[in-house]
């Protein structure tokens, strides 16, 4: 068998072990500096898959990530997320990991080669026409990933293929590629290292340019955020005094008035007569904040906060 790149010896890695200690440390430093500036050559096939992302969860459809080991810790990562980050029910996320829960407690090697465990799951996520299945695998073979694909493809939902080696199985099976030409890791195969990082960048750049697609960011903000605990309910509050140039406590009181949506919030302070009005016009604009505003007379490209008197945005 050919050796990868995900199992090959980095050029530094050569007498590593009696190296100074931050010799060592300066090189691993560099080694995830060096994984993570890969991530750019991925940029257009990251920008596709979002776009296949966001179409199928607008028309109502789940999204699922598969995979295992240190992979399906970063799938793990990036999922958890999408609920309280950018407001997407919990009931539309599914999260197949080879080996189940058990697989966060002892990351055991076997599970990875179930590929029975991994159509079930898939079955079990109820994928089908209209859900996509992101898959992530350093090396592009591990079969649960790779299993997880076909299945999903087979049941008629999109598939997209995350993978660290160039023409792996993952790759050439899923109907999205996305490769991530990692450099050897510094400890050889260790791919939890340069592998991991970049697989996290992407997930990040992938879930956020979806959730910008869906209309839940609005200039740097979270405007679809569930706020369920102290801490993001003072934020929601505080994204809705930034963009609409209301004092804090009036936020506040706008965001109760709006059962906690943001974006309601932002346009009954921008003129909007009810919660339900604001709901309305948020539906015609595809649940985007900037028409949004536009619909109610406000042009947010000359102003943030866009009705504060003092807070004119520099033209470009």
């Amino acid at each position: 068998m050919a050796e990868t790149r995900t199992e090959a010896l980095h050029k530094n890695a050569e007498g590593l072990d009696i190296q100074a200690p931050d010799t060592v440390l300066s090189y691993l430093a560099d080694a995830q500096i060096e994984a993570a500036k890969v991530v750019r050559h991925a940029i257009p096939s990251i920008a596709r898959a979002a776009e296949i992302i966001a179409v199928r969860l607008k028309s109502g459809g789940k999204l699922a990530y598969a995979a295992a080991g240190s992979s399906g810790l970063m799938a793990l990562a990036d999922a958890l997320e999408l609920p309280g980050t950018f407001g997407i029910h919990r009931d539309r996320i599914a999260i197949l990991i080879a080996g189940g829960d058990d697989a966060f407690r002892t990351l055991a090697g076997g599970p990875e080669d179930d590929t029975e465990e991994a159509a079930a799951a898939v079955a079990g996520a109820g994928l089908g026409k209209g859900d996509c299945l992101i898959a992530i695998s350093a090396s592009g073979t591990t079969p649960y990933a790779v299993k997880a694909v076909e299945e999903a493809a087979r049941r008629g939902a999109a598939t997209i293929g995350i993978a660290n080696n160039r023409d792996s199985a993952l790759l050439r099976r899923a109907q999205t590629a996305i490769l991530l030409e990692t450099p050897p890791e510094l400890i050889a195969g260790s791919t939890r290292m340069g592998a991991g990082t970049a697989q996290k960048i992407a997930l990040n750049m992938l879930s956020t340019l979806t959730a910008i697609h869906l209309g839940h960011v609005h200039d740097g903000y979270m405007v679809n955020l569930m706020a369920d605990n102290i801490k993001l309910r003072d934020r929601a509050a505080r994204i809705v005094a930034a963009v609409s140039g209301r004092g804090t406590d009036e936020a506040a009181r706008l965001l109760e008035k709006s059962g906690g949506a943001v974006k309601t919030a932002i346009l009954l302070a921008a003129g909007a007569d009810s919660t339900d009005a604001a709901q309305k016009i948020l539906e015609e604009a595809g649940q985007k904040l900037r028409p949004a505003l536009s619909a109610l007379g406000h042009d947010p490209e000359k102003w943030k906060p866009l009705f504060g008197k003092d807070h004119a945005r520099t033209e470009k």
